[in-house]
Order: structure tokens, then C-alpha cells, then sequence
């Protein structure tokens, strides 16, 4: 089953790992949106980056996006990205991945695996409450790049041998759950801070097949990690993207 919140990342996983498995159900949470997520990153980081960060997503996002159409499409016609609605019947909302009503849900169902995709940190309880695997995948290296945009910050930072993705157990911190499967990506020029996620999935999905094959083939082992570094990384400020574009050109 997937544990996620709905958007096009989902949707492709579902679609994905659906070719081979049957998925029972979509445990679906209502995103944070406005005031309420606006205030929570706030208090960890501050009103200025915070301010930056909106300004990145308002101003830069939109331009990068037109920037990038062609090499978007492109990528999105790969095989693996099937776009095809999931079934209404199979989602089931939930206010938020830890509450009561998600757990009496899993224990209902009492799955062999679940998938996680974009949710709020999940909390021990939920993770202890049913005898599956909790498993993610992450677009970055883990751990050196735990949080968002693993792939952009690595390109940032002139560091492309550890700019891919990476399939992991959930634990309770944040992207810190042991490593079953890595891979890199290898943007071309006309790739950005837009399509370097696309990339990322669909290198990552086949992994997330993997890792599945594994754990109902009685072989699912963790991994040493491709480095040990480990730093949780946030959404770039608008700041952060012009100093970088001036001093490397990475986009």
C-alpha cells in the first residue's frame, strides 16, 4: 500500500509499482498549505529565509519551468511515468499520516510493505503500529543530502557524484532511514532545478521495485551508504540561487 500525500510523484509511483504488484490502498494525507506551513517554517528558520525562499518559488520557478519545457516533456514521456489517474476507489484521505485514523487503517489493512511518498515525518507510533517495511524514496544522496531538492543542492555544489537518488527504510528522523538502494544522475545542460527531480524518479523507481522484489523474495538487506557526510538541506532562497548562478552557472 502507499502512505503519501496526492500529487504527480505519487500518481507515477502508484502507476509504477501497480505493473507488478497489486496496490490495496492509498493512504492519502491532506498537504500543509498556507498560513499553517508558513508559520511552522518560520519558527525553524526565520521570517527573512523564509521570505527568500517564497520569493525563489514565485519569481525564479516559473522562468526555470519555461526554460525547461522541451527537456520536461522529454523526460515525462519515459516509460515509467504513467500519469494516468489512480483510481478514486483505491484512496482513502486522512488528515495527517500520524493521526489515530491512519493507524486503524493500517492495522486493518496490515500490509506487507508500505511505500511512502511525500508525507509529514511519520511518527514512531505509526511506524509501530504494524509489522510492514516502511519504505521511501528520497531524491538525493542520503545522507549528505537529507531533506528537499538533493539533486539541485548537489549540482549547486559542484558535487555530481553524489547527485541521484536514494531508496531507503523510514525511520523516525529525516531521511536517515537505512540505505537499500542508491543511483546517480547525470543532468545534461539543459536540465535544471525543475527537471532534476524527474530525473531522480526515474532513476528511483526501478529501485523501489527492487527493494519490493527483495523484501517478498526473503533478500532485503541495507547498504552502506555512498558517503557517511550527513546535513538536512531546505528549499533555496532566492539569494542562494543567484549566487549560485553567478559563481558556477548551475541552474
Amino acid at each position: 500500500m502507499l502512505l503519501c500525500s496526492e500529487g504527480f510523484s505519487t500518481t507515477v509511483l502508484y502507476n509504477y509499482i501497480s505493473r507488478f504488484y497489486p496496490v490495496e490502498r492509498v493512504i492519502a494525507e491532506t498537504p500543509m498549505r498556507g498560513m499553517s506551513l508558513a508559520k511552522r517554517r518560520i519558527k525553524k528558520l526565520g521570517y527573512a529565509t523564509v521570505a527568500a525562499q517564497v520569493a525563489f518559488m514565485a519569481a525564479v520557478v516559473p522562468v526555470l519551468r519555461r526554460k525547461a519545457a522541451a527537456r520536461l516533456g522529454q523526460i515525462r514521456s519515459m516509460d515509467v511515468f504513467d500519469e494516468t489517474p489512480i483510481p478514486a476507489a483505491a484512496i482513502q484521505p486522512v488528515e495527517s499520516v500520524n493521526d489515530s485514523a491512519c493507524i486503524t487503517l493500517l492495522q486493518q489493512l496490515d500490509p506487507d510493505v508500505v511505500l511512502v511518498n511525500g508525507t509529514r515525518i511519520i511518527s514512531k507510533k505509526v511506524l509501530d503500529s504494524v509489522r510492514a517495511k516502511f519504505i521511501n524514496m528520497h531524491t538525493g544522496i542520503t545522507p549528505k543530502y537529507r531533506g528537499v531538492h538533493g539533486g539541485y543542492w548537489a549540482m549547486k555544489n559542484d558535487d555530481p557524484a553524489h547527485c541521484g537518488v536514494t531508496v531507503h527504510l523510514v525511520d523516525k528522523g529525516i531521511d536517515t532511514g537505512a540505505v537499500l538502494h542508491q543511483a546517480l544522475i547525470h543532468p545534461h545542460a539543459q536540465d535544471n532545478f525543475v527537471t532534476y527531480p524527474y530525473l531522480q524518479y526515474a532513476a528511483g523507481l526501478p529501485l523501489v521495485k527492487q527493494a519490493v522484489d527483495d523484501l517478498f523474495d526473503g533478500k532485503l538487506q541495507t547498504k552502506s551508504a555512498i558517503t557517511t557526510e550527513s546535513r538536512l538541506w531546505s528549499h533555496p532562497t532566492i539569494w542562494q540561487y543567484f549566487t549560485s548562478r553567478k559563481k558556477n552557472k548551475k541552474g
